[in-house]
């Protein structure tokens, strides 16, 4: 397959100047967008910036937007893109760096705030595991496959108009170690999460549940967390 492969260029040192370039690649079955991202920058232009690492859909470096949806591109295959010409940015919501790279700084940021950490002051470390039951493991079992790629945030309407949200994945990760049974520590995260730059800018929009790679429903999940704290507060 040949195909013509549309990617967004910037630099920050040069703000004016985005546009994209055009390439023409052949692809073979089975191979990705990756794999022709990994192509251009080796025998096109190896200027093009992008991140990946794992290749293998586990750890998320590789979160882009291609033909408007985001995606992993290693997980895309290229034959599974009708369209003749393929178009990859860089995650929308985001400050682009260079290229398809942008700044994650915030993101993490919003993650780390909602301490995503066990708490449990009652029950101190020890050389033991902390056990709990299949039936209460199965409660956060999903919440627990984020991979942080960032792309259910990025596609949140409420994100790109309130930089200050904390958005899906963050709230994901508080629901994941709220709904954790050997975890108490739904009061010391409410400050962050109940409040207009929290759970409450979730206006149940959904495209977080489409932009997931691992088929996660942050929707679902920030619903329930928004019910847990209501009856905790309220």
């Amino acid at each position: 397959m040949k195909k013509t492969y549309r990617i967004f260029r910037f630099d920050s040192a040069k703000p004016k100047q985005k546009h994209y370039d055009t390439f023409k690649v052949e692809t073979a079955k089975g191979e990705t967008v990756l794999d022709v991202l990994i192509e251009i920058k080796a025998h096109h232009d190896g200027s093009l910036v992008f991140r990946r690492s794992c290749r293998h859909g586990i750890c998320g470096s590789c979160a882009m937007q291609i033909n408007g949806l985001n995606m992993l591109a290693c997980e895309t295959q290229v034959e599974m893109l009708k369209d003749n010409t393929i178009t990859v940015d860089p995650l929308p919501g985001f400050k682009p760096i260079r290229d398809l790279a942008v700044d994650m700084d915030p993101f993490y940021e919003k993650l780390h705030s909602i301490l995503p950490f066990l708490i449990n002051p009652d029950s101190p470390p020890t050389d033991k595991e902390r056990l709990q039951s299949e039936e209460d493991h199965r409660k956060i079992e999903l919440a627990t496959s984020c991979i942080l790629c960032g792309g259910c945030t990025s596609s949140c309407p409420s994100f790109w108009a309130d930089k200050d949200y904390l958005g899906p994945a963050a709230l994901l990760k508080a629901y994941r170690y709220v709904f954790d049974t050997r975890d108490v520590g739904l009061n010391e995260r409410l400050p962050m999460l109940d409040n207009k730059h929290g759970l409450w800018r979730c206006h149940t929009i959904m495209n977080c549940n489409d932009a997931c790679p691992k088929h996660i429903f942050p929707t679902e999940d920030i619903s329930h967390l928004k019910r847990k704290v209501v009856e905790e507060k309220y």
